[in-house]
């Protein structure tokens, strides 16, 4: 099983400090009492640049790219936070940007994506999308940044186990949303190699449980259709890489509904003052809705991954 070892993520590190943030990890005794737990830790990567925890993995990627691939430009495929991630990486380095959207992405996270740089392209099906942008990679010459199965990706999400770890010296359980895996791998990665102790629970969504439905058969595997409010977290597949190390690393993967991340959505924001988008809000829903009985008088943290939300797409969902 290919993880990035400790060397690896300091490594990386090193390569994004200074040009990112340090986010914060805030307490929240509301959520903390609602969710039976001693203390509520959030990692707010909604305050990271470009508002979500991926252009660590992104910015990682580009950095190690050698001069020759860097002129021909990078690609990849994403429903928004990696897209704009990967833009904002790629134009602070000086090299092009192609990003593949699904036709149904957001608005916003496309306007987002263009204005950090990139040319978005809006095609088809998740896996479509995927389709298209390992095509323009051979046709195009294009690097393709994977957006979770690249451990370069992986190593750059690690870093936010080593600043829970440092921010939260007493952590006992760590809960972590899922979309492809990249996130809960790297954070798995960093923590298990420098605490074991601690418990690692991943979250997904009851309509793209990708991870969940690899974990059950043994393998990874496919869906078909997705359904949830939480598009961040709507990976068609479990990857190659991200499903071995959630599976030899992990504790547990639950599932949310999407009633609950909506709740847990309005709580973050009206409680701890924090807006986070669905895939950001995953892990505190499951937390709240006692899918973590683990967690149960402990001090837990869960990543508020990402803050990239269309705010009439906001407002729908507080008020529904």
């Amino acid at each position: 099983m290919p993880i990035p070892s400790l060397d690896t993520i300091h490594a990386a590190r090193a390569r994004i400090a200074g040009r990112l943030h340090f986010t914060p990890s805030l307490s929240s005794r509301t959520l903390a009492t609602r969710s039976g737990v001693a203390t509520l830790s959030l990692k707010c990567e909604s305050l990271q640049k470009t508002g979500s925890f991926k252009v660590r993995g992104a910015l990682n990627a580009v950095s190690q790219l050698d001069d020759a691939t860097r002129a021909r430009g990078v690609v990849t495929v994403s429903a928004g936070n990696h897209a704009q991630a990967l833009a904002w990486a790629a134009a602070s380095l000086g090299v092009r940007c192609t990003v593949v959207m699904p036709a149904a992405a957001s608005e916003s996270k496309a306007a987002a994506s263009a204005e950090y740089g990139a040319t978005v392209i809006r095609h088809g099906t998740g896996a479509e999308a995927f389709v298209r942008a390992r095509e323009l990679g051979a046709t195009e010459g294009y690097a393709l940044v994977h957006p979770f199965d690249d451990i370069t990706v992986i190593a750059g999400a690690a870093t936010i186990g080593l600043e829970i770890l440092e921010q939260v010296p007493d952590v006992e359980v760590v809960v972590v949303p899922i979309g492809g895996g990249g996130l809960l791998a790297g954070v798995a990665a960093a923590i298990r190699q420098a605490c074991p102790a601690v418990m690692l629970i991943g979250v997904e969504p009851e309509g793209a449980a990708a991870m969940r439905r690899s974990l059950d058969a043994g393998h990874p595997v496919r869906l078909d259709t997705l359904d949830t409010i939480a598009d961040g977290l709507a990976a068609p597949f479990a990857g190659d890489l991200t499903y071995p190390i959630i599976r030899d690393l992990v504790d547990d993967v639950v599932l949310v509904t999407d009633a609950e991340i909506a709740t847990a959505m309005s709580l973050i924001l009206s409680r701890a003052k924090l807006l986070a988008e669905a895939a950001g809000a995953a892990a505190t829903a499951a937390l709240l809705a006692g899918k973590v009985p683990q967690a149960a008088g402990k001090h837990a943290v869960a990543v508020l991954s990402g803050g990239n939300i269309d705010l009439e797409r906001l407002k729908a969902l507080l008020s529904s």
